[in-house]
């Protein structure tokens, strides 16, 4: 399996739990507010309905992000070009591995690490459209590009 597919892979992985998770949380939540009983405490039962709802609204916030960060995946390109940094490249600099995809941190194949970024990320932007050779400052750190994949 080339590396931009595995790459790929465990974007859609991180992006399913994320959605799994926001939605066993909504679930939670729900419950959590469904169970909630009128005590002889007074505003304690309307108390633990909000902040319960309140959570269900976080987690449901949650869930729309990584709905959206599915949707950015499906926009990936696997063919992307090895000439110029796009959508979907794999990216060695001088200052390390990058993915273009979305944003969901160190990822880790075979014994290289890879930092998958969005496009529109800081670093993401100053990615897109440079070539091997090329080299910019970004955080007052020299990047050359070594390699597009």
């Amino acid at each position: 399996m080339e590396i931009r597919e595995q790459l790929f892979a465990q974007c859609v992985n991180y992006v399913d739990q994320r959605i799994a998770a926001a939605r066993q949380e909504i679930d939670y939540a729900q419950a959590s507010a469904n169970a909630e009983e009128k005590s002889s405490a007074g505003d304690k039962y309307e108390t633990g309905r909000a902040m319960a709802h309140l959570e269900r609204d976080k987690a449901a916030q949650q869930l729309q992000e990584a709905i959206k960060l599915k949707a950015s995946l499906a926009q990936v390109n696997s063919s992307a070009s090895k000439e110029v940094i796009e959508l979907g490249s794999v990216v060695t600099t001088t200052q390390g591995n990058f993915y273009l995809a979305i944003s969901a941190g160190k990822l880790q194949v075979n014994d290289l690490q890879i930092f998958a970024l969005s496009t529109a990320s800081p670093l993401g932007q100053k990615l897109l459209s440079k070539k091997v050779g090329d080299e910019f400052i970004f955080n007052k750190k020299p990047f050359g590009i070594l390699e597009i994949q």
